[in-house]
């Protein structure tokens, strides 16, 4: 099979096109035809260098859409559409950038659809994430007031347009002044260019701050961020952006706010249902809820794809089909 291997650590060019062997079914996994998958900045940090058990060359990609080729078990009946995610994908294992990975049945979701295989790839591992944080760490409801620190990344567009579908009022943050028009048009009620400190900024939008947080960046921006919620208010942290994972000096009775909330929200796929992820689907491919995607590559331009991600222009989900 035709597969994108990192052959070691190190830039875009370090992937190579090379036909390897096809995985074998085995018991307890789903060995998947992958049709399309999105590219993730947890891709681009492994292909760095900095994911410490990855072992070289690998297959990388923590996520796909596809068909089943062969499920052993029967769980998974042959020619059904599924979808894979996280769970070791592209780390411990080969993962998505492939014409077929073998995948363990607990990564796998079965779901119905009508949309093209370059839309619905763009929403296993985003989906994932983003739900988990909003739905289950935050606990959103309707009338909050949430600050997405990072609001121009793919997640953070995507994640918007998720919260206001519950009712939310958004305050995006972006580094990036040509994107704001683009985040106001895509859903967002105010957008805060970031100097690295916009709590004061933020507070002079709202006095008494905001009830919820979703921290993209990271470690970097963490105890601003926490000066931006109101008493009871809850930040959970869920990405790097900022590549920085942790902090020097931390005074958690200094930096979290009296009565105020940390937590954090790792994509796990136990904490999703197959319902949750069709009933976000249906809601993309009835207009519910808007997808927002940006360049499509196929699996033979991986190295254009990455450095695209890496350009950080890019406006939505990057998108890699497997022809």
């Amino acid at each position: 099979m035709k597969a994108a291997v990192t052959e070691k650590a190190g830039p875009p060019s370090v992937m190579k096109i090379k036909d390897i062997p096809k995985p074998e079914a085995e018991e307890g996994k789903v060995l998947i035809n992958v049709k399309a998958f999105a590219l993730n900045r947890a891709e681009v940090v492994t292909r760095q260098g900095y994911s410490p058990t990855v072992k070289f060359p690998r297959v990388i990609g923590i996520e796909c859409v596809g068909i089943v080729e062969e499920c052993l078990s029967g769980k998974f009946k042959k020619g059904e559409k599924v979808a894979a995610m996280v769970g070791g994908m592209g780390r411990k294992f080969d993962g998505s950038y492939a014409e077929y990975t073998l995948v363990p049945e607990s990564n796998v979701f079965s779901f119905h659809t009508n949309l093209s295989w370059e839309k619905v790839g763009a929403i296993p591992e985003m989906y994932l994430t983003m739900s988990g944080a909003l739905l289950l760490a935050l606990q959103i409801k309707k009338g909050d007031k949430l600050l997405i620190r990072g609001g121009s990344s793919s997640i953070g567009l995507n994640a918007c347009r998720l919260a206001k579908y519950h009712g939310l009022t958004v305050i995006s943050t972006t580094r990036n002044e040509n994107k704001k028009s683009f985040m106001l048009e895509k859903g967002a009620d105010e957008v805060i260019i970031d100097d690295g400190n916009i709590h004061s900024k933020l507070r002079d939008i709202y006095r008494g701050g905001v009830e919820k947080v979703l921290e993209f960046v990271g470690t970097k921006t963490l105890v601003d961020s926490l000066k931006c919620i109101d008493a009871y208010g809850v930040l959970c942290m869920i990405g790097g952006l900022g590549m920085e994972w942790s902090l020097k000096e931390f005074s958690p009775m200094g930096a979290i706010p009296n009565l105020g909330r940390l937590t954090m929200y790792g994509s796990d796929p136990s904490r999703m249902s197959r319902d949750d992820l069709q009933r976000y689907i249906d809601d993309i491919e009835n207009n519910r809820i808007e997808l927002i995607t940006d360049k499509v590559f196929i699996l033979d331009d991986i190295v254009e794809a990455h450095k695209y991600m890496e350009s950080n222009e890019a406006r939505g989900r990057i998108v890699v089909v497997v022809e």
